[in-house]
């Protein structure tokens, strides 16, 4: 009976085998390559590779075409070639793929200044070089682009206020590995990215030592109250690399970052953060700035950008222009404060059908989350007399997750009261070239003690 059995299952027809075995993974169809000489020969049948190609190395028709080879031969290829980053590869190849194309028009000079990816052989030499494992999913990314040229402006986003610049560059890994921090309160630290004009960077974490865990990204940001200089607040901007890499992508294409003159802001925009009043839309986006803020003491520093839309549809009667502001600003401690003042950032902007106005503004909290509402006052171009309000929708400003370090000598002893600064901001957005930092920069210098700079600018 065995041997019956064995007899029919080996004269069954092709398709419906190939129909099993199309829904095997690439281990499992090898296994079953084993199994007999008809697995064996199935089991290579092209169409089945072709769709594990696409699956795993995001291979297209005409990537076989110029190859030469079968499906099979060059899925073996690949797997020689990038296997250990199996579970990566489609994820990062997809997000640098999106990311290309999305900037390919919009920003053309971040695409031109991307390196080629990075070889094992220099990966594993910059392991050497600081004696420490690198992730694979960062070794992954690292083998699709190995970073960008030391150019501004930079792939991981920037920020503009009057007085202030900040452009992250993605840093290739052996600018990276320059920077590798032994220093004590950064021990087991390879940036990620470094700003040329605030000194900044995001680093990720080696190894899980002083608070930190291990593959995280984030800002590091000096304990100013206390005595020990090592002590060193973070800022978390993701757990491992393939977060923080794939959400910031994520973030660009989908529009959720703007691209402004040619760069990427990292504004965020809760689609609910949008109110009419009558003909005129209001929206707010919000940016926290981790330069600009600190958590010993506490000082948090945002930036919001806000559009003001006439309708295109209005009257021209409806015509208006803008008087004043007023804010209600509530801290997570409850605390609230009202600010009310003539125009905004020293203008008084017209508004026509279809006409819209743009400004950023800043804010400075010593609690790390806060709301802010409220209106402004507009009067008709036809009729000064006719003064009516227009909604300011709440939106909500909040810092990233925070740590302190595990150790500190220190601890702040003096309270800090809650601070708004509506500051004349001309919300015009620069290319870097000759700011003037002004005491924005001030905020923050002590993060720039002990810091690295690129040797290859």
């Amino acid at each position: 009976m065995a041997a019956s059995m064995e007899l029919r299952m080996d004269h069954l027809p092709s398709d419906p085998l190939l129909h099993i075995l199309s829904f095997l993974g690439f281990r499992d169809l090898i296994h079953c390559s084993f199994v007999s000489r008809r697995l064996n020969d199935l089991s290579k049948h092209n169409p089945l590779w072709k769709t594990l190609c696409s699956k795993h190395w995001l291979l297209t028709d005409v990537d076989r075409l110029q190859s030469g080879v079968s499906w099979y031969s060059l899925f073996k290829q690949y797997y020689r070639d990038l296997g250990r980053y199996i579970q990566y590869y489609p994820v990062l190849k997809r997000a640098w793929e999106q990311l290309k194309d999305f900037l390919q028009q919009r920003c053309p000079r971040m695409i031109a200044s991307l390196k080629e990816g990075a070889t094992e052989v220099e990966l594993n030499d910059i392991e050497a070089q600081i004696s420490c494992r690198l992730p694979d999913d960062y070794r992954c990314s690292y083998r699709i682009h190995n970073g960008q040229k030391l150019v501004i402006p930079g792939l991981m986003g920037s920020m503009s206020l009057s007085n202030h610049y900040r452009s992250e560059v993605l840093l290739d890994v052996e600018t990276a590995a320059g920077g590798f921090q032994q220093r004590k309160g950064m021990r087991r630290c390879l940036p990620l990215t470094f700003c040329f004009h605030t000194g900044l960077s995001q680093y990720m974490a080696l190894e899980p030592a002083e608070g930190r865990r291990m593959f995280e990204s984030f800002y590091p940001c000096p304990d100013q109250t206390a005595q020990d200089p090592s002590a060193i607040d973070m800022f978390i901007t993701g757990s491992c690399f393939l977060e923080w890499f794939t959400t910031y992508v994520h973030n660009v294409v989908t529009g959720e970052y703007p691209i402004i003159r040619d760069q990427i802001f990292r504004y965020v925009h809760d689609k609910g953060c949008v109110a009419t009043t009558g003909d005129i839309t209001v929206s707010v986006s919000t940016s926290f700035l981790p330069e600009l803020s600190s958590v010993h003491p506490p000082h948090f520093f945002f930036t919001y950008r806000i559009r003001i839309e006439m309708s295109s549809s209005a009257s021209p009667e409806a015509a208006c222009q803008l008087d004043s502001r007023y804010w209600k600003i509530t801290t997570s401690d409850g605390n609230v404060e009202e600010v009310q003042g003539p125009g905004v950032v020293g203008e008084f902007p017209v508004m026509t059908p279809g006409k819209v106005h743009e400004y950023a503004s800043c804010t400075t909290f010593s609690t790390p989350s806060e709301y802010m509402e409220g209106h402004y006052t507009f009067h008709r171009l036809a009729n000064k007399e006719e003064v009516f309000h227009v909604a300011i929708p709440r939106f909500h400003m909040v810092c990233p997750p925070f740590r302190e370090p595990v150790v500190r000598t220190q601890k702040a002893s003096t309270s800090y009261a809650p601070r708004f600064d509506d500051h004349d901001d001309d919300g015009e957005y620069c290319d870097g070239d000759g700011d003037d930092f002004g005491d924005l920069r001030g905020i923050n210098m002590a993060a720039l003690e002990g810091a690295w700079c690129p040797r290859h600018i």
